[in-house]
């Protein structure tokens, strides 16, 4: 039995990872439970009656600077993963301080933009009895909050933290934002399972989306060397007061959804849609 271990841990350390995990040999990723820490902490200063905190009655204060070192040693970790120090010298710890420090100065606008979403989902749910169930018990509440912190950081440039935080969210709810996405305010999605929204989509003030909508690429652009061309727009972008409804899918980065549209459900979408405009589907044709 030890001989056939030390043979396959052999064999499995003579397997490169160098392509995959580039310089992950020299600096570990950030710590994926780290940062489900620091979303939890922050959902708790946010909102203290409706997230619970390390310890029942924790001064916002403790909080905060329990966060802040725990936020800033994760960011300095990613940055050192992504190359960071190898690109330019040293300097990783000191940039991580900075990039926490404005990450939570943004969180007032956070709270706000937050509070926001509550009053949509409560304006437009009637089974809503309180804006405190919302925050409590909706899904789609969970993944607006964890979404907005992960934007943040990702306007910042932090690498990877972003992406575990809504990979997180999308665990937990099944709710997939990409963290490069931009959102508008009084934002609502109501049930929330399957939603997918991609990276460059760009979503106006006071839309609803319904379980099982994709806001998705319509094909990939390709390098010479066949692979993905990444930076690219690739999502669609939907306008002000805009309701998607159950599994509609609208794909590619050349298409916008005009304000104050209505997109029934299992409808398919590659194209525009002017403002004021109903689409439904009919018969297995688009109407």
């Amino acid at each position: 039995m030890h001989r056939m271990i030390r043979e396959i841990t052999e064999e499995l350390n003579s397997v490169s990872t160098e392509k995959t995990l580039g310089c992950a040999h020299s600096c570990p990723p950030p710590d994926r439970k780290a940062v489900v820490r620091v979303i939890k902490n922050l959902q708790a200063l946010l909102f203290p009656l409706c997230f619970s905190r390390v310890k029942p009655g924790m001064p916002d204060e403790e909080l905060l600077e329990i966060t802040v070192k725990e936020l800033a040693d994760q960011v300095r970790t990613a940055l050192c993963f992504d190359g960071w120090d190898m690109e330019r010298g040293t300097g990783a710890e000191k940039r991580a301080e900075e990039l926490t420090e404005r990450f939570c100065r943004r969180l007032p606008e956070v709270k706000s933009l937050l509070l926001k979403d509550v009053e949509a989902l409560y304006e437009g749910d009637p089974a809503a009895k309180r804006r405190e169930e919302i925050m409590i018990c909706y899904p789609g509440f969970y993944a607006i909050s964890i979404f907005r912190l992960a934007h943040e950081l990702h306007l910042l440039q932090v690498p990877l933290i972003p992406r575990v935080m809504t990979e997180y969210a999308h665990e937990k709810t099944g709710i997939d934002i990409h963290p490069g996405a931009t959102i508008g305010e009084y934002f609502f999605i109501d049930h929330g399972t399957g939603i997918v929204v991609g990276e460059t989509t760009t979503i106006g003030d006071h839309v609803k989306l319904y379980q099982g909508v994709t806001l998705g690429a319509k094909s990939f652009e390709l390098d010479a060397d066949g692979n993905p061309v990444k930076g690219i727009k690739r999502h669609p972008d939907i306008g002000n007061y805009v309701v998607i409804y159950a599994n509609a899918t609208i794909l590619g980065g050349n298409t916008v959804i005009g304000d104050h549209c209505v997109i029934g459900g299992n409808t398919w979408l590659t194209r525009s849609v002017a403002a004021g405009s109903v689409i439904a589907y009919k018969e297995g044709k688009e109407a």
